[in-house]
C-alpha cells in the first residue's frame, strides 16, 4: 500500500453532505477546521497543520493560521516544526536497530559503551549519597527508568546546572563526562523519570556504531524512509519554510524564536536523542506508518514485528503503576514502552477520550503525535508554541475517534 497515494480536498466538500474516507466521515472530519480556528482565535495558538492517516492513507491534512503571524505567512504543508521530544522515537528505534544487528542487546549494562559510567551512585539527600545496586542498562533508557534527571527541576536540576549538564553548546560526549560523576535520582528500574535518558541512548548509540549519533539516524531512518525534511540544520534553501516559535505571555502570544535568526538555522554543537530536531507533518508520519505497519514500510524492513511491540506496549514494572512528572501530574492507566507513552490500561482520570492500546508523545512547543493500533489510525498535529500544552491533541482527539465510522 503506498503511503501517499491518495488526499483528499476535504474543505471543498458541501458541509451538508457525508462520505467515508478510508471508513472515516468527512464531515465529522471537517469539524476539525473550525475547532482549530477557534483556538487561534482564542490566542492558544498562532498556527498548527493537523495530519489524519487511516489504513496507510492520507485522510485530513490541513493548514490552518500562520507559520509567520507578525510577515502574515500562513501555514503550509511543508511547514517546518521543531519537534523537540518526538526525536525521542526516532532514537528508540535507531537503537533497536542496533539491537537487531548484534551491536548492543537491552540488557547491556551502559559502562559497557560509555565506561565512564560504569560506577553510579544514587542520591539520598543534599550531602548523601550509596552506591547504585546495578549498573543502568540500554533498556532503562529506553523507557526512561535509567534513574537520570533533568536539568529544568526537580533535586538534580541544579546539579545538572552548575556541572555543565545542561550545556548545549558543548558536544554530547562532554555532556556524557559531565554527568559521569553525578548521582542518580533514584536506583535504576525504581522509578519513571523523564530526563536524560535519550540523551545518554544517544551516547550509547554513537559507541556501539562506532559513528556519530546523527549519522546513525540519517543511514538507518531519514534517508531510507525518504524524511528528507527531518534534520538537527534547517538548510540555506528550507530556511524559509520555518515557522516561528510562540510564547504565551499574560494571555498573549509573542515570538520565543525568531525564524530568520532561529538557532536551527545553524550547524548545532550538541546532537543529542532527546530532542534538536525540526521535521514536518509528512515527515514525521512516514517513520510513524512505519512503526504501526509492524517495522515495514514499501516492502523494506527496518524492525522486526516482535521488536517494534516492544515499542508501544507497556514495558515498565509493575511497581512503577504509571508515567507521571510529579504529584499532579500522574497519568494514570498510561505506562511507557521501548520508545512511546501507551494507554495500557482504561482510566479516565488522565486523556478519558485515548483509544485503549493507544500510544504516542509530543515535543515541548505543543507537537504531537497519536496511533490507534486497533483503529489503523495515525494523527500527527503540529504547532510552534511555549509552554507546552494539550490543547490540540486533546481538543481534536474527539473529534477524531467520533468520525471512525468502520
Amino acid at each position: 500500500m503506498r503511503l501517499f497515494a491518495t488526499f483528499f480536498m476535504l474543505c471543498t466538500l458541501n458541509a451538508q453532505e457525508d462520505s467515508l474516507v478510508q471508513g472515516m466521515s468527512t464531515s465529522e472530519l471537517a469539524k476539525i477546521r473550525p475547532a482549530v480556528e477557534e483556538m487561534i482565535g482564542a490566542e492558544k495558538l498562532v498556527g498548527g497543520s493537523v495530519l489524519v492517516m487511516r489504513h496507510g492513507e492520507i485522510v485530513y491534512h490541513e493548514q490552518f493560521g500562520h507559520r509567520d503571524r507578525e510577515k502574515k505567512l500562513p501555514m503550509e504543508k511543508d511547514t517546518l516544526f521543531r519537534i523537540y521530544s518526538m526525536t525521542k522515537g526516532l532514537t528508540s528505534a535507531a537503537t533497536l536497530m542496533l539491537c537487531e544487528e548484534g551491536k548492543m542487546t537491552l540488557d547491556d549494562p551502559i559502562g559497557l559503551h560509555l565506561p565512564s559510567l560504569k560506577s553510579q551512585s544514587v542520591l539520598l539527600s543534599e550531602t548523601e549519597k550509596e552506591a547504585a545496586l546495578r549498573n543502568t542498562t540500554v533498556r532503562d533508557l529506553l523507557r526512561h527508568t535509567s534513574g537520570y534527571g533533568n536539568s529544568w527541576g526537580g533535586p538534580l536540576g541544579k546539579i545538572y546546572r552548575e556541572n555543565g549538564v545542561s550545556n548545549r553548546g558543548a558536544p554530547l560526549a562532554q555532556m556524557i563526562e559531565s554527568v559521569a560523576p553525578l548521582p542518580l535520582l533514584y536506583q535504576p528500574g525504581e522509578r519513571w523519570v523523564y530526563g536524560l535518558s535519550s540523551d545518554v541512548l544517544a551516547a550509547v548509540i554513537a559507541s556501539a556504531a562506532q559513528q556519530p549519533f546523527e549519522k546513525v539516524l540519517q543511514d538507518k531512518l531519514l534517508i531510507p524512509l525518504g524524511m528528507t525534511d527531518t534534520f538537527f540544520q534547517v538548510p540555506a534553501e528550507k530556511a524559509h519554510r520555518l515557522a516561528v516559535q510562540y510564547r504565551k505571555r499574560k494571555e498573549k502570544l509573542t515570538i520565543a524564536d525568531s525564524a530568520e535568526n532561529s538557532s536551527y538555522l545553524k550547524d548545532p554543537v550538541f546532537k543529542g536523542g532527546g530532542s534538536g530536531l525540526v521535521s514536518t507533518t509528512t515527515d514525521y508520519a512516514i517513520f510513524l506508518q512505519m512503526i504501526a505497519n509492524g517495522g515495514v514500510l514499501n516492502e523494506i524492513r527496518y524492525l522486526r514485528e516482535d521488536t517494534v511491540e516492544l515499542m508501544r506496549t507497556n514495558q515498565l514494572p509493575r511497581s512503577i503503576e504509571c508515567i507521571s512528572f510529579g504529584e499532579n501530574d500522574q497519568r494514570h492507566g498510561t505506562g511507557f514502552g521501548l520508545g512511546f507513552s501507551v494507554k495500557y490500561r482504561e482510566d479516565d482520570r488522565w486523556d478519558p477520550h485515548a483509544a485503549l492500546g493507544e500510544y504516542g508523545w509530543g515535543g515541548a512547543a505543543s507537537t504531537h503525535y497519536w496511533i490507534s493500533p486497533k483503529d489503523h489510525l495515525i494523527v500527527v498535529t503540529m504547532e510552534q508554541t511555549m509552554p507546552y500544552n494539550w490543547n490540540l491533541e486533546h481538543g481534536l482527539k474527539p473529534l477524531i475517534y467520533s468520525a471512525i465510522k468502520k
